[in-house]
């Protein structure tokens, strides 16, 4: 197979060489950022096959990408003299369905079973509503799609569950009528594919004894991603023969949204009576100052195994810290800097900037217009391509000219109102008739259906009410009357995000305002025609990478901006009153940080514009985990900005001039026993009392009147 087995190991450090050279038995690589762990789980399979402890067709290989695995596959046969055809890797999925080709009978299927993607399986839920004479706008087939595919990613069939809420008796029978239909038309979706799958090894020790014999050697790559029915499959796999080698790092374990559990790799050491893992800890990514600055952050975290990077490369730079004063002046900073870095010669390629929500993207998209600098969004639309923004904009365009076609026919049924193809065809043939546009054709048919009636009805009333209103005003009406609003909060787990980019449509609006245009709405969305991207970079070009931190996991980059790092929103607001998510956010912070390989910027915000808003966050308690001595402060007055927000700033526009009994003053950080830190933002005399306006750093802006609002003034000695 090969002449020299030892070249494999060739640079590899003590603990790498231990894991490629792990003699038998089970075991859990714990593989930090850029530790060389793809190197270790190619490198170990080589070994294998090099050594004769394996052939091909005795190793199974899991990965949670196509990508990876035909990666792992590629390194393999660059490595060793073998065809590497014989053996099993690809993703959990892939592999599931390669067992039930073969298995087809043993899993109670036909043997031309289809699969069926997302949409396809949104169209059957959609059929079976009918059949059941329910309505989607009082039931969204994008709910139950998601309330069934959650649960079989749980592992738990429709016969299992009880009707704890009141919707679930509805949606429990209609989870049973879609297992009924699927088996009945031999149809399998893709939770389906590994609940089958696990189901079918249940139930046939034969047929896992057979596996056991075959696949001596299973490799899985990214472990701490796996969920509970994962973890529950691949022990089929694992017998008195077979060892089982995980490699993954529960610090970079980040998809809890998806059902990943990173305690599955403390279950994985006690299952198999691992004493220790074995630990990847040296970095060959990052210089010193980044890696301390992360061991920093992720050791706050209770619920991990012990590890710490480090590297033999130089410290570098401190960290660069920044608190500007509001979140466009963040932005322009961040521009500027990266215009800068071209110009002293680090490629655009090698820049990237990272924020917690996609919604973020928009401020940074417009600042890289403006200055006519190319940008890619990773993994992402631009902010004005996305989906529910072109919605929300088409429903502004027909305000502005309800004789827009285009417009018209894209939200005439968005949400649904149970306007089919047969009725909106037979509109354009109205409209072809008497030469006119579709909303004329509307106008002139005097005896429309009632749906039509209703959406032409819609239009005029949004028209009517938006006229005297502030832009984002109208928007916010716009998007709550629409329907858009409650469809995405209809099926909140997966459109929480496309939420956060509605609220970002408001917030353009708040800062379009104040520019001054004598007719803002018309300028508002010409201004969005022209920044839905001139100037995103074409394939090949050098580009400034734009991303969530989601995005970025598995990439680096010798320059990173971590943006927005404040309270509420990095960490997400929605993690404050959870632990659990809360550990997450520090993992995400994690992986963040260590995409950088020479320099890395953490910047946030004093005021930030957030749901159509004027906000005054505390900054990140990640920025403060991070010792001082590691760190470089870019603004002169940063030192002020603790965990306080004494100095948060208060512009002139929304200053109200206030009396002089007043006992609090605006911009003034304090204490409330339920709600926590905030900072004053405004106040108004009522009677004898005050009314206060305090946005809280966890529950948001409230108004508390100070005859019962028990405030105390915070000052550095409270945070202790």
């Amino acid at each position: 197979m090969m002449g020299n087995t030892h070249s494999l190991l060739d640079g590899l450090n003590p603990q790498q060489m231990q894991a490629v050279c792990l003699a038998s038995g089970n075991m859990l690589i714990l593989a930090g950022a850029g530790s060389g762990k793809t190197r270790v789980l190619t490198t170990r399979i080589a070994w294998l096959l090099a050594t004769n402890q394996a052939r091909p067709h005795n190793i199974l290989t899991v990965t949670f990408t196509n990508k990876a695995a035909k990666e792992i596959d590629a390194r393999i046969s660059a490595m060793v003299e073998v065809g590497t055809q014989a053996m099993w890797a690809g993703t959990f999925h892939g592999l599931c369905h390669r067992l039930l080709r073969i298995h087809f009978k043993e899993a109670n299927l036909p043997k031309s079973f289809q699969i069926l993607d997302s949409t396809d399986q949104l169209s059957v839920i959609r059929r079976l509503l009918k059949t059941q004479q329910l309505s989607e706008e009082l039931l969204a087939p994008r709910q139950v799609q998601y309330f069934i595919n959650r649960h079989k990613e749980a592992g738990k069939r429709s016969t299992f569950l009880s009707a704890d809420k009141p919707q679930d008796q509805q949606l429990i029978p209609l989870f049973q009528l879609y297992d009924e239909y699927c088996q009945q038309q031999g149809l399998v979706d893709f939770a389906e594919l590994l609940l089958r799958s696990h189901e079918m090894m249940q139930s046939n020790p034969l047929l896992v004894a057979h596996y056991q014999q075959r696949f001596l050697h299973i490799l899985v790559d990214e472990f701490q991603d796996t969920n509970r029915l994962q973890y529950q499959w691949l022990k089929h796999f694992v017998g008195k023969e077979s060892a089982l080698f995980a490699v993954g790092d529960d610090d970079q374990s980040i998809y809890g949204f998806r059902g990943a559990e990173p305690s599955n790799m403390a279950l994985l050491l006690k299952d198999y009576d691992i004493t220790e893992p074995i630990r990847l800890e040296q970095n060959y990514r990052s210089v010193g100052n980044v890696l301390k600055a992360a061991n920093a952050v992720i050791k706050k975290n209770t619920d991990r195994l012990d590890k710490a990077l480090w590297t033999q490369d130089i410290d570098g730079e401190p960290l660069n810290l920044l608190e500007a004063a509001t979140d466009k002046t963040e932005v322009a900073f961040i521009v500027k800097e990266v215009s800068r870095l071209d110009k002293a010669g680090i490629l655009l390629d090698n820049i990237a900037v990272l924020y917690r929500s996609n919604a973020q993207s928009r401020l940074f998209e417009q600042a890289l217009f403006d200055r006519g600098i190319a940008y890619r969004i990773y993994g992402g639309l631009r902010f004005f391509e996305r989906q529910e923004i072109k919605h929300a904009i088409a429903y502004l365009r027909l305000i502005v000219n309800p004789e827009d076609n285009d417009a018209l026919l894209r939200v005439i049924n968005v949400p649904t109102r149970g306007i089919g193809l047969r009725t909106i065809e037979g509109l354009i043939d109205h409209a072809k008739q008497f030469n006119t546009s579709l909303w004329g054709a509307l106008k002139l048919n005097h005896e429309l259906p009632v749906k039509l009636a209703n959406f032409v009805a819609l239009i005029e009333n949004m028209r009517a009410l938006t006229e005297p209103m502030a832009l984002s005003e109208m928007i916010r009406l716009v998007v709550a009357r629409s329907g858009l609003k409650a469809m995405y909060e209809q099926n909140l787990k997966d459109h929480t995000e496309r939420l956060e980019n509605l609220e970002e449509l408001m917030n353009a609006a708040v800062n379009f305002e104040s520019d001054g245009d004598q007719i803002p709405l018309i300028s508002f969305l010409n201004n969005a025609a022209l920044e839905s991207g001139e100037y995103q970079a074409q394939h090949g070009q050098r580009a400034l990478q734009l991303m969530t931190v989601h995005a970025a996991k598995g990439l680096e980059f010798d320059t990173v901006f971590v943006s927005g790092l404040e309270e509420g929103l990095f960490p997400h607001e929605n993690s404050l009153t959870n632990a659990k998510e809360t550990q997450e956010e520090r993992r995400l912070m994690y992986v963040a940080m260590t995409r950088a390989k020479r320099q890395l910027y953490l910047t946030c915000a004093k005021q930030r514009v957030l749901h159509g808003r004027f906000n005054y966050p505390m900054r990140s308690r990640f920025i403060d985990d991070i010792p001082s001595q590691l760190t470089k402060v870019l603004s002169d007055d940063y030192a002020n900005f603790g965990t306080t927000l004494r100095h948060t700033m208060v512009t002139k526009k929304h200053l109200k001039t206030m009396p002089n009994d007043l006992p609090y003053q605006i911009g003034q950080t304090v204490m409330h026993q339920k709600f926590g830190l905030g900072v004053i933002t405004d106040a108004e005399k009522m009677g004898e009392t005050f009314r206060l306006t305090v946005n809280f750093a966890a529950s948001g802006t409230k108004w508390l009147d100070t005859a019962y609002a028990k405030l105390q003034i915070f000052d550095e000695s409270m945070k202790h």
